[in-house]
């Protein structure tokens, strides 16, 4: 008996895809690295950026402050959110109509209580916030205060996820050879 080619080819091309899948990964451990930076950078930053428009011009200006004048609110609904305390609860968010065109999310405040409150606009400062949204600090419309926007709290799992990989080629390997082991003696 002789060690299976066809079968041994495959598991060496499902190996080395799957040590391909873990170098990904500490590729993309060193980009988050640099972004997660970058985001701490920001959200030391205290001179106000425009609102983006587009998830695309939001990106660079995420945990930037911001300043917008909301015009006309199309509609506030509320979502599961955490206050500046760590406590669940409601954050409300506003549809908002700016001045000079262009809509924002502005997540006006928390409370305990679903209702929504009564905002009809006005300028809001806050932190910008990946949606994007704008979070309000202050707090508006008799709110409390939400958690201030964190990029620390942004998971950067990628070198867990390269272990994996790693761990399931070494895996596949070592079950192969007990295979092929095996059914050379038998």
């Amino acid at each position: 008996m002789r060690i299976p080619v066809l079968p041994t080819l495959l598991v060496l091309a499902g190996v080395a895809i799957m040590i391909g899948l873990g170098l990904w990964q500490l590729g993309r451990l060193e980009q988050k690295q640099a972004l997660l930076a970058r985001y701490a950078r920001a959200s030391g930053m205290s001179s106000d950026v425009p609102f983006p428009q587009s998830e695309s011009a939001a990106e660079p200006v995420y945990y930037r402050h911001a300043r917008v004048d909301c015009r006309e609110v199309a509609g506030v609904t509320a979502k599961a959110g955490t206050n500046a305390k760590g406590e669940a609860g409601v954050a409300h968010h506003a549809a908002c109509r700016l001045a000079g065109g262009g809509t924002a999310d502005i997540v006006l405040g928390w409370s305990r209580a679903p209702a929504s409150p009564d905002w009809r606009g006005g300028e809001v400062m806050g932190v910008i916030a990946p949606g994007p949204r704008l979070v309000a600090d202050p707090p508006l419309a008799g709110l409390g205060p939400n958690a201030v926007p964190d990029p620390s709290e942004i998971p950067n799992n990628h070198l867990a996820y390269a272990v994996q990989w790693f761990f399931f080629a070494a895996t596949a390997l070592v079950i192969y050879a007990l295979a092929v082991r095996k059914r050379l003696r038998g």
